[in-house]
């Protein structure tokens, strides 16, 4: 007796591939017709779609159906580099897209590469498009809304309603870490952001942490200092120099520059503090970043591979139906507690 038709929900092409001894792509291949499946196993997939009751869902329907099968990831500009926790990112979108049958294209924006962004606005080269690095206020996603083009953020504007996106909660993790390194006794603690230029663009994860920080420190009755410091770690050193030479007495670092944290480290080593013994660090940072640094990294770790592909999924979403009401992810994980953090030690 054949099998009454399954939910969507639970069959799905995994299911299918499992039980006909193929991989994804290949039922993928199968049911879109993108590339050449031989006759014998084309039917073993038959029949177990035949016995499973599979229907295709909208999102398939749609993305078969005179589509270009690629969508497109907006990264920063090339001659940036990209940071581990960018990189992350990049990595987990295309490794999620690659699963659901979709090729990436990657084009940058900013500055002289705002006309790669335009062409794959208006080329019609994508069905949709992931777009990083976002402003409060963003001009890329007001070019995107208004070219009806599907689109969803890796980041969110001032105005998160006004599109589907995935981001790290930076207001609370910053916090989160000037609570830990308050509770380890230090009073004295510097926030590290982004360059200053990056910040003075409305970048959200600047705005957002050092909001974060401005309120703990408050709450915490604390002593806070702020500094932009650029994504290398040669300014990490500077960075560390200037700070230490405007409060001798600062204990503890709270940063989201994780490209910059290397050069902090090398910066301490050079004014004689060690770590965690003399001097704290704590932040927001991709973990294997964190988990390969000496000492490893008291960090927030964020799950590129989680938000990268949720990513995914609420694009292809929005391709399929553009009108579905735009969705979010917001995420806050754990501080991983590892070797940057100590007791404070006064100095005089």
């Amino acid at each position: 007796m054949q099998a009454e038709p399954a939910e969507e929900s639970q069959v799905n092409i995994g299911e299918i591939a499992r039980r006909s001894g193929v991989s994804r792509s290949t039922v993928s291949y199968a049911l879109s017709g993108k590339r050449r499946v031989s006759e014998v196993t084309r039917q073993r997939i038959q029949a177990v779609i035949d016995e499973l009751g599979y229907r295709p869902n909208a999102t398939a329907r749609a993305l078969k159906e005179g589509r270009t099968r690629t969508i497109g990831l907006i990264i920063p500009p090339a001659s940036r580099r990209l940071t581990d926790m960018q990189l992350g990112f990049v990595a987990s979108v295309v490794d999620a897209a690659g699963r659901a049958d979709l090729d990436v294209l990657l084009s940058s924006s900013g500055g002289e590469h705002d006309r790669s962004f335009e062409r794959v606005v208006g080329g019609k080269r994508v069905d949709g498009v992931i777009l990083m690095e976002i402003r409060l206020e963003d001009d890329r996603v007001t070019s995107l809304r208004r070219a009806g083009l599907p689109f969803v953020g890796i980041g969110r504007t001032g105005t998160p309603e006004e599109m589907s996106w995935v981001d790290i909660d930076y207001e609370t993790l910053i916090a989160k870490c000037v609570h830990h390194l308050a509770d380890l006794g230090h009073r004295r603690i510097a926030f590290v952001d982004r360059s200053a230029e990056l910040a003075a663009t409305g970048y959200g994860p600047s705005h957002r942490a050092h909001a974060g920080f401005v309120r703990a420190i408050a709450e915490r009755e604390l002593k806070g200092f702020s500094s932009c410091c650029a994504d290398d770690a040669t300014s990490g050193v500077t960075c560390v120099e200037r700070l230490l030479e405007e409060d001798p007495g600062l204990t503890a670092i709270a940063t989201i520059n994780e490209a910059a944290i290397p050069g902090m480290y090398r910066g301490l080593g050079q004014a004689g503090l060690t770590v965690p013994g003399d001097f704290s660090i704590a932040g927001v940072a991709g973990r294997y970043l964190a988990e390969n640094l000496h000492p490893p990294l008291t960090a927030a770790d964020v799950p590129a591979d989680e938000l990268g592909t949720n990513a995914v999924e609420l694009l292809i979403q929005r391709i399929a139906d553009p009108s579905t009401p735009h969705r979010s992810l917001l995420v806050a994980p754990p501080i991983s507690l590892r070797g940057t953090t100590g007791p404070a030690r006064p100095r005089d």
